[in-house]
């Protein structure tokens, strides 16, 4: 049966949840929230077949994602036989579902490892207290916005949109985010999350206001897994410290459980990867390529 692909639809996120609770490992690329922020970016459609939803992009090149459901329960010789009508490739499959994979098929190709696109695992506990040498800049830097800013905390809500929305112009206008096509495309899915912020389930966040103006706002999603994943998290240039006390003080406020956050991936920036290493992650989640 060949699948019937669609648009992703906001009223099936709850259903979407629950099948995503079913995988053997949770990457953040899967989350709702970034399917939906970022559908028109990769041109994302989804098709509901056989207990699995299948994850489709069209840019910048057709590809299937893995599927999400509960793997253990799929015929995957038939699965794929199916997903090659389709796409003969499958990208951003989580080291979990490989793992099973190469028990279950052959593979005439050897899985390729997509190194830019794995997630980055911290411990929530650990980078709220920022302990010892190897986090002492990080501290520093958080001591020093506490002592040069009046600032306020506020968790992330309907209240902020509008301020959110305004300091990404200007942080786009700083980065020049016109010329830059990664960031012109994360510019548009934020705008889209923060639009539908009100019906997006599990969403939270946090922003920093200095004289009541803010300066620096994280938004984030709870996952069936119980980790946290940092979606977007942006400061002010000019705003020493800021970026370091967003993500100090969101996790320090953000809703009660989860131990572990997924910072997702650094997409082969290496300015970016440096920064994500400089906070010690505890394990990532490796991704992988394959041939169908």
């Amino acid at each position: 049966m060949t699948m019937q692909f669609e648009p992703i639809q906001l009223d099936r996120q709850s259903e979407y949840r629950e099948r995503l609770a079913r995988c053997g490992q949770t990457a953040s690329d899967y989350s709702f929230i970034n399917l939906w922020g970022w559908q028109e970016e990769y041109e994302l459609t989804w098709a509901w077949q056989d207990g699995l939803v299948w994850i489709k992009q069209e840019r910048p090149h057709r590809a299937l994602w893995a599927p999400v459901g509960d793997w253990q329960a799929v015929e995957w010789p038939n699965a794929f036989a199916e997903a090659k009508e389709t796409s003969g490739q499958m990208i951003r499959v989580p080291h979990t579902l490989l793992t099973l994979l190469e028990r279950r098929i052959t593979f005439q190709t050897p899985p390729e490892e997509t190194r830019d696109h794995w997630d980055y695992l911290y411990s929530i506990e650990a980078l709220i207290e920022l302990k010892g040498n190897r986090f002492h800049k990080k501290k520093n830097l958080v001591n020093q916005f506490k002592r040069n800013y009046e600032f306020a905390y506020l968790g992330f809500g309907p209240e902020l949109i509008e301020q959110a929305s305004a300091m990404q112009e200007d942080w786009c206008a700083w980065r020049d985010c016109e010329s830059n096509d990664t960031l012109t495309s994360e510019n548009n899915a934020i705008a889209r999350v923060l639009k539908d912020w009100r019906t997006l389930s599990a969403i939270t966040g946090g922003g920093l206001l200095v004289e009541g103006t803010i300066v620096a706002y994280t938004i984030a999603e709870i996952m069936p897994d119980h980790t946290l994943v940092i979606h977007f998290e942006k400061g002010c240039p000019d705003i020493k410290g800021g970026y370091q006390a967003i993500n100090q003080m969101f996790l320090a406020n953000a809703p009660k459980g989860p131990t572990i956050v997924n910072r997702e991936q650094d997409i082969g920036d290496q300015g970016l990867r440096k920064a994500k290493l400089s906070y010690h992650p505890v394990d990532f989640i490796k991704k992988y390529k394959i041939e169908i």
